[in-house]
């Protein structure tokens, strides 16, 4: 473990200590949640964007399997806007974490650190909490 006074000596790893504003750390947070809540409602939709054939792969060596996918119907109107409206949030949230004035406060060799840190913030306060 690093013992260099910047970093926090922990049970699991260094982790460098920054004091994240509040709002910065809200954002990140809610970057996570937006993500999270955009990949599960995708995991719905249909495989194709707009309406495709079925179509079948060849055999695969050493292996009977076949990759197939069904007709493909598109995405409706609906599902097409809730794909746009999650973009522009995790396009704004992530330019507002990216663009934050904290980042400033940061040396050069600091702001992948700090950025990898803002990341983790919440499951390492949750840890905390937990125990």
């Amino acid at each position: 473990m690093l013992s260099h006074p910047q970093f926090e000596q922990t049970q699991h790893s260094c982790v460098p200590m920054y004091d994240f504003p509040p709002d910065l750390r809200n954002t990140q947070l809610a970057l996570h949640q937006t993500r999270a809540a955009y990949e599960q409602y995708s995991r719905t939709l249909p495989w194709s964007a707009g309406p495709a054939p079925s179509w079948e792969g060849d055999k695969r060596l050493h292996s009977d399997y076949r990759s197939a996918k069904a007709d493909g119907p598109g995405y409706t109107d609906a599902q097409r806007e809730e794909i746009a409206r999650f973009r522009a949030d995790l396009l704004g949230l992530s330019t507002t974490v990216a663009t934050h004035p904290f980042r400033a406060t940061l040396e050069q060799g600091e702001v992948v650190a700090g950025r990898m840190t803002l990341k983790h913030t919440h499951q390492a306060e949750a840890a905390l909490e937990a125990g």
